[in-house]
Protein backbone atom coordinates (compact mmCIF):
# COMPACT_ATOMS: atom_id res chain seq x y z
CA UNK A 1 0.00 0.00 0.00
CA UNK A 2 1.36 3.40 -1.01
CA UNK A 3 0.13 6.75 0.31
CA UNK A 4 1.20 10.32 -0.42
CA UNK A 5 0.78 13.28 1.89
CA UNK A 6 0.99 15.82 -0.89
CA UNK A 7 1.47 16.23 -4.61
CA UNK A 8 5.00 16.65 -5.93
CA UNK A 9 8.24 16.46 -3.96
CA UNK A 10 10.04 14.12 -6.39
CA UNK A 11 13.50 15.66 -5.80
CA UNK A 12 15.64 16.15 -2.74
CA UNK A 13 17.43 19.41 -1.85
CA UNK A 14 14.69 21.39 -3.63
CA UNK A 15 15.95 24.59 -2.02
CA UNK A 16 18.61 24.67 -4.76
CA UNK A 17 15.87 25.63 -7.26
CA UNK A 18 15.07 28.90 -5.49
CA UNK A 19 16.78 32.12 -6.63
CA UNK A 20 18.76 33.73 -3.81
CA UNK A 21 20.30 37.10 -4.79
CA UNK A 22 17.90 40.04 -4.81
CA UNK A 23 18.62 40.76 -8.47
CA UNK A 24 17.74 37.19 -9.39
CA UNK A 25 14.55 37.23 -7.30
CA UNK A 26 13.43 40.50 -8.88
CA UNK A 27 13.84 38.89 -12.31
CA UNK A 28 12.04 35.66 -11.37
CA UNK A 29 15.28 33.68 -11.53
CA UNK A 30 16.10 34.89 -15.06
CA UNK A 31 19.74 35.89 -14.54
CA UNK A 32 21.76 33.13 -16.21
CA UNK A 33 22.49 35.21 -19.35
CA UNK A 34 23.30 38.74 -18.12
CA UNK A 35 26.91 39.79 -18.67
CA UNK A 36 27.66 42.40 -16.02
CA UNK A 37 30.15 43.21 -13.29
CA UNK A 38 28.04 41.56 -10.59
CA UNK A 39 29.13 38.54 -8.57
CA UNK A 40 25.46 37.74 -7.79
CA UNK A 41 24.88 36.65 -11.39
CA UNK A 42 27.29 33.74 -10.98
CA UNK A 43 24.84 32.10 -8.59
CA UNK A 44 22.64 31.36 -11.63
CA UNK A 45 25.53 30.54 -13.97
CA UNK A 46 29.22 30.15 -12.98
CA UNK A 47 30.26 31.21 -16.49
CA UNK A 48 29.14 34.76 -15.64
CA UNK A 49 32.12 35.21 -13.32
CA UNK A 50 34.40 37.77 -14.98
CA UNK A 51 37.29 40.08 -14.00
CA UNK A 52 34.79 42.83 -13.12
CA UNK A 53 33.57 40.63 -10.24
CA UNK A 54 37.01 40.39 -8.67
CA UNK A 55 37.22 41.33 -4.98
CA UNK A 56 33.45 41.74 -4.69
CA UNK A 57 31.66 40.66 -1.53
CA UNK A 58 27.92 40.06 -1.63
CA UNK A 59 25.27 39.26 1.00
CA UNK A 60 21.60 38.47 0.39
CA UNK A 61 18.72 37.77 2.76
CA UNK A 62 15.25 36.48 1.81
CA UNK A 63 12.26 36.80 4.13
CA UNK A 64 10.28 33.88 2.74
CA UNK A 65 6.88 32.39 3.63
CA UNK A 66 5.90 32.19 7.33
CA UNK A 67 9.03 31.84 9.52
CA UNK A 68 11.18 30.49 6.70
CA UNK A 69 14.16 32.55 5.59
CA UNK A 70 17.26 31.97 3.52
CA UNK A 71 20.24 33.78 2.04
CA UNK A 72 23.87 33.58 1.01
CA UNK A 73 27.27 35.23 1.12
CA UNK A 74 29.72 35.22 -1.83
CA UNK A 75 33.22 36.45 -2.62
CA UNK A 76 35.17 36.40 -5.90
CA UNK A 77 38.79 36.95 -6.83
CA UNK A 78 40.62 37.03 -10.17
CA UNK A 79 43.96 35.25 -10.57
CA UNK A 80 45.81 36.49 -13.62
CA UNK A 81 46.29 33.90 -16.37
CA UNK A 82 44.10 31.42 -14.48
CA UNK A 83 40.61 32.92 -14.32
CA UNK A 84 38.12 34.10 -11.73
CA UNK A 85 37.34 32.06 -8.62
CA UNK A 86 34.49 32.45 -6.14
CA UNK A 87 33.38 30.93 -2.86
CA UNK A 88 29.96 31.14 -1.27
CA UNK A 89 27.74 29.74 1.43
CA UNK A 90 23.98 29.42 1.02
CA UNK A 91 21.58 28.54 3.84
CA UNK A 92 17.87 27.78 4.08
CA UNK A 93 16.36 27.97 7.57
CA UNK A 94 12.93 26.41 8.19
CA UNK A 95 12.67 27.76 11.75
CA UNK A 96 12.15 26.00 15.09
CA UNK A 97 9.62 23.25 15.75
CA UNK A 98 7.99 21.88 18.88
CA UNK A 99 8.69 18.17 19.24
CA UNK A 100 5.84 15.75 20.04
CA UNK A 101 5.83 11.97 20.47
CA UNK A 102 3.19 9.50 19.28
CA UNK A 103 1.12 10.21 22.42
CA UNK A 104 1.20 13.98 21.78
CA UNK A 105 3.51 14.50 24.74
CA UNK A 106 5.94 17.35 24.36
CA UNK A 107 9.57 16.47 23.73
CA UNK A 108 12.54 18.70 22.99
CA UNK A 109 12.32 21.43 20.35
CA UNK A 110 14.28 21.01 17.13
CA UNK A 111 15.29 22.94 14.03
CA UNK A 112 15.66 22.20 10.32
CA UNK A 113 18.04 23.76 7.80
CA UNK A 114 19.83 23.24 4.47
CA UNK A 115 23.32 24.42 3.53
CA UNK A 116 25.24 24.68 0.28
CA UNK A 117 28.98 25.42 0.19
CA UNK A 118 29.83 26.50 -3.35
CA UNK A 119 33.16 26.99 -5.13
CA UNK A 120 33.16 28.22 -8.73
CA UNK A 121 35.63 28.99 -11.49
CA UNK A 122 35.28 30.74 -14.86
CA UNK A 123 37.64 31.54 -17.70
CA UNK A 124 37.37 32.89 -21.26
CA UNK A 125 38.14 30.21 -23.84
CA UNK A 126 38.81 32.16 -27.06
CA UNK A 127 41.08 35.00 -28.15
CA UNK A 128 38.25 37.53 -28.45
CA UNK A 129 37.09 36.72 -24.90
CA UNK A 130 33.51 36.36 -26.11
CA UNK A 131 33.05 32.82 -24.79
CA UNK A 132 33.27 32.06 -21.09
CA UNK A 133 33.20 28.61 -19.48
CA UNK A 134 32.34 28.20 -15.81
CA UNK A 135 32.14 25.30 -13.37
CA UNK A 136 30.69 25.29 -9.86
CA UNK A 137 31.12 22.59 -7.21
CA UNK A 138 28.48 22.30 -4.50
CA UNK A 139 28.68 20.48 -1.19
CA UNK A 140 25.13 20.15 0.13
CA UNK A 141 24.17 19.34 3.70
CA UNK A 142 20.67 19.10 5.20
CA UNK A 143 19.87 18.62 8.89
CA UNK A 144 16.32 18.03 10.16
CA UNK A 145 16.18 17.18 13.87
CA UNK A 146 18.20 13.94 14.15
CA UNK A 147 18.19 13.25 10.40
CA UNK A 148 20.80 14.53 7.98
CA UNK A 149 21.87 14.09 4.37
CA UNK A 150 25.00 14.91 2.36
CA UNK A 151 25.51 15.35 -1.40
CA UNK A 152 27.74 16.89 -4.04
CA UNK A 153 26.72 18.48 -7.32
CA UNK A 154 28.22 20.51 -10.13
CA UNK A 155 26.99 23.36 -12.32
CA UNK A 156 28.49 23.87 -15.79
CA UNK A 157 27.81 26.97 -17.86
CA UNK A 158 28.83 28.36 -21.24
CA UNK A 159 28.18 32.01 -22.10
CA UNK A 160 28.64 34.05 -25.27
CA UNK A 161 28.64 37.84 -25.07
CA UNK A 162 29.61 40.64 -27.44
CA UNK A 163 30.12 44.40 -27.57
CA UNK A 164 26.48 44.93 -28.57
CA UNK A 165 25.50 43.72 -25.08
CA UNK A 166 24.00 40.49 -26.33
CA UNK A 167 24.51 37.47 -24.07
CA UNK A 168 23.46 33.85 -24.62
CA UNK A 169 23.98 31.13 -22.02
CA UNK A 170 23.56 27.40 -21.70
CA UNK A 171 23.85 26.04 -18.18
CA UNK A 172 23.38 22.63 -16.55
CA UNK A 173 22.64 22.72 -12.81
CA UNK A 174 22.68 20.37 -9.84
CA UNK A 175 24.07 17.25 -11.49
CA UNK A 176 25.48 15.10 -8.74
CA UNK A 177 24.93 12.40 -6.17
CA UNK A 178 23.49 12.02 -2.69
CA UNK A 179 26.10 10.28 -0.55
CA UNK A 180 24.20 10.04 2.73
CA UNK A 181 20.43 9.58 2.76
CA UNK A 182 18.14 10.80 5.55
CA UNK A 183 17.25 7.24 6.57
CA UNK A 184 19.98 4.69 7.19
CA UNK A 185 18.97 2.24 4.47
CA UNK A 186 16.88 4.57 2.33
CA UNK A 187 17.34 4.82 -1.45
CA UNK A 188 19.43 7.65 -2.88
CA UNK A 189 17.22 10.47 -4.18
CA UNK A 190 17.59 12.56 -7.31
CA UNK A 191 18.80 16.16 -7.12
CA UNK A 192 16.79 18.96 -8.84
CA UNK A 193 18.69 18.73 -12.13
CA UNK A 194 18.00 21.39 -14.71
CA UNK A 195 19.29 22.61 -18.07
CA UNK A 196 18.50 26.22 -19.01
CA UNK A 197 18.95 28.33 -22.11
CA UNK A 198 19.00 32.08 -21.62
CA UNK A 199 19.28 35.28 -23.62
CA UNK A 200 19.58 38.95 -22.72
CA UNK A 201 19.94 42.00 -24.95
CA UNK A 202 20.45 45.63 -24.07
CA UNK A 203 18.43 47.47 -26.70
CA UNK A 204 20.57 49.95 -28.61
CA UNK A 205 19.91 53.61 -27.70
CA UNK A 206 17.18 52.53 -25.26
CA UNK A 207 17.45 52.33 -21.46
CA UNK A 208 16.33 48.74 -20.97
CA UNK A 209 17.47 45.15 -21.25
CA UNK A 210 15.23 42.30 -22.46
CA UNK A 211 15.68 38.90 -20.78
CA UNK A 212 14.27 35.50 -21.81
CA UNK A 213 14.94 32.16 -20.09
CA UNK A 214 13.86 28.74 -21.32
CA UNK A 215 13.77 26.55 -18.21
CA UNK A 216 13.95 22.71 -18.07
CA UNK A 217 15.33 22.30 -21.59
CA UNK A 218 15.34 18.49 -21.44
CA UNK A 219 11.79 17.98 -20.19
CA UNK A 220 8.84 19.15 -22.27
CA UNK A 221 5.81 18.41 -20.10
CA UNK A 222 6.04 20.24 -16.76
CA UNK A 223 2.34 19.91 -15.95
CA UNK A 224 0.93 17.53 -13.37
CA UNK A 225 -2.46 16.04 -12.58
CA UNK A 226 -4.15 17.34 -9.46
CA UNK A 227 -6.56 14.66 -8.15
CA UNK A 228 -8.45 17.38 -6.29
CA UNK A 229 -9.18 19.28 -9.50
CA UNK A 230 -10.09 16.76 -12.17
CA UNK A 231 -12.51 17.87 -14.88
CA UNK A 232 -15.31 15.41 -15.54
CA UNK A 233 -16.36 14.40 -19.05
CA UNK A 234 -19.82 13.37 -17.81
CA UNK A 235 -22.75 15.74 -18.29
CA UNK A 236 -24.27 16.28 -14.79
CA UNK A 237 -27.77 16.74 -16.24
CA UNK A 238 -27.95 13.80 -18.67
CA UNK A 239 -25.34 11.60 -16.96
CA UNK A 240 -23.90 10.84 -20.39
CA UNK A 241 -20.41 11.32 -21.77
CA UNK A 242 -19.79 14.75 -23.31
CA UNK A 243 -18.85 14.41 -26.98
CA UNK A 244 -16.62 17.23 -28.23
CA UNK A 245 -16.40 18.44 -31.81
CA UNK A 246 -13.20 18.34 -33.84
CA UNK A 247 -12.88 22.11 -33.50
CA UNK A 248 -13.17 21.92 -29.71
CA UNK A 249 -10.58 19.13 -29.57
CA UNK A 250 -8.22 21.11 -31.83
CA UNK A 251 -8.59 24.28 -29.73
CA UNK A 252 -7.96 22.29 -26.54
CA UNK A 253 -4.83 20.77 -28.07
CA UNK A 254 -3.49 24.20 -29.07
CA UNK A 255 -4.31 25.64 -25.63
CA UNK A 256 -2.60 22.71 -23.89
CA UNK A 257 0.49 23.06 -26.11
CA UNK A 258 0.79 26.79 -25.42
CA UNK A 259 0.39 26.16 -21.70
CA UNK A 260 3.17 23.56 -21.70
CA UNK A 261 5.45 25.88 -23.68
CA UNK A 262 4.70 28.82 -21.38
CA UNK A 263 5.74 26.85 -18.31
CA UNK A 264 9.30 26.86 -19.61
CA UNK A 265 9.50 30.63 -20.02
CA UNK A 266 10.64 33.37 -17.67
CA UNK A 267 10.41 36.87 -19.13
CA UNK A 268 12.02 39.92 -17.57
CA UNK A 269 13.39 43.38 -18.16
CA UNK A 270 15.76 45.83 -16.52
CA UNK A 271 15.13 49.54 -16.98
CA UNK A 272 18.40 51.41 -16.58
CA UNK A 273 18.28 54.95 -15.19
CA UNK A 274 21.97 55.70 -15.51
CA UNK A 275 24.64 53.72 -13.69
CA UNK A 276 23.22 54.09 -10.19
CA UNK A 277 19.56 53.08 -10.41
CA UNK A 278 17.76 50.17 -12.09
CA UNK A 279 14.16 48.92 -12.01
CA UNK A 280 13.48 45.21 -12.63
CA UNK A 281 10.26 43.39 -13.53
CA UNK A 282 9.66 39.75 -14.51
CA UNK A 283 6.99 37.11 -14.85
CA UNK A 284 7.48 33.40 -14.22
CA UNK A 285 4.55 31.69 -15.96
CA UNK A 286 5.11 28.26 -14.42
CA UNK A 287 5.25 29.64 -10.90
CA UNK A 288 2.07 31.57 -11.53
CA UNK A 289 0.20 28.51 -12.83
CA UNK A 290 1.35 26.11 -10.12
CA UNK A 291 0.56 28.45 -7.22
CA UNK A 292 -2.74 29.81 -8.54
CA UNK A 293 -6.04 29.13 -6.74
CA UNK A 294 -9.12 28.35 -8.89
CA UNK A 295 -11.35 31.04 -7.38
CA UNK A 296 -8.73 33.70 -6.63
CA UNK A 297 -7.32 35.89 -9.40
CA UNK A 298 -3.91 37.07 -8.26
CA UNK A 299 -0.74 37.86 -10.19
CA UNK A 300 1.23 34.89 -8.84
CA UNK A 301 4.57 34.57 -10.59
CA UNK A 302 5.15 38.32 -10.79
CA UNK A 303 8.33 39.75 -9.32
CA UNK A 304 9.84 43.21 -9.26
CA UNK A 305 12.56 45.19 -7.57
CA UNK A 306 15.29 47.75 -7.97
CA UNK A 307 19.03 48.26 -7.71
CA UNK A 308 20.59 51.36 -6.19
CA UNK A 309 24.19 52.45 -5.78
CA UNK A 310 24.94 54.74 -2.86
CA UNK A 311 28.53 55.82 -2.36
CA UNK A 312 30.50 52.53 -2.58
CA UNK A 313 27.58 50.21 -1.79
CA UNK A 314 25.22 48.46 -4.22
CA UNK A 315 21.78 47.81 -2.70
CA UNK A 316 19.19 45.52 -4.26
CA UNK A 317 15.59 44.80 -3.28
CA UNK A 318 13.08 42.30 -4.69
CA UNK A 319 9.42 41.51 -4.11
CA UNK A 320 8.27 38.09 -5.35
CA UNK A 321 4.61 37.11 -5.60
CA UNK A 322 4.25 33.40 -4.85
CA UNK A 323 0.69 32.94 -3.58
CA UNK A 324 -2.24 34.70 -1.90
CA UNK A 325 -0.51 34.80 1.50
CA UNK A 326 2.97 33.80 0.44
CA UNK A 327 5.22 36.61 -0.75
CA UNK A 328 8.97 37.01 -0.44
CA UNK A 329 11.09 40.09 0.22
CA UNK A 330 14.80 40.02 -0.63
CA UNK A 331 17.48 42.47 0.41
CA UNK A 332 20.99 42.38 -1.01
CA UNK A 333 24.16 44.40 -0.54
CA UNK A 334 27.35 44.19 -2.58
CA UNK A 335 30.67 46.00 -2.21
CA UNK A 336 33.91 45.97 -4.14
CA UNK A 337 36.60 45.80 -1.49
CA UNK A 338 39.10 47.60 -3.74
CA UNK A 339 36.99 50.75 -3.34
CA UNK A 340 37.95 50.89 0.36
CA UNK A 341 41.67 50.50 -0.11
CA UNK A 342 43.89 53.52 0.12
CA UNK A 343 45.30 54.81 -3.15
Amino acid sequence: MVSQAQIGGTKTFSFLDLPVPARSNALGGATNAIWDKDINLSYSNPALLNPGCSNQLSLNYVNFVADVNYGNVMYARQFKHYGVFSAGLQYFNYGKFEGRDEYDEKTKNFSAADYNLNFAFAKTINKDSTFSLGVGLKTIYSHYDTYYSLANAIDVGLTYHNKNQLAISLVAKNYGKQWKTFSENGPRETLPQNVQLGLSKKVAKAPFRIIVIYDQLLKWDLTYNDPQNQASNIDPFTNKEIVKTKKQLRNEKIKTGLDKFGRHLILGTEILFGKNFTIRVAYNYRRGKELALPDVKKVNGLSLGFGLKVYKFHFDYAYSKYALRGNAHTIGIMVKLNDFSKK
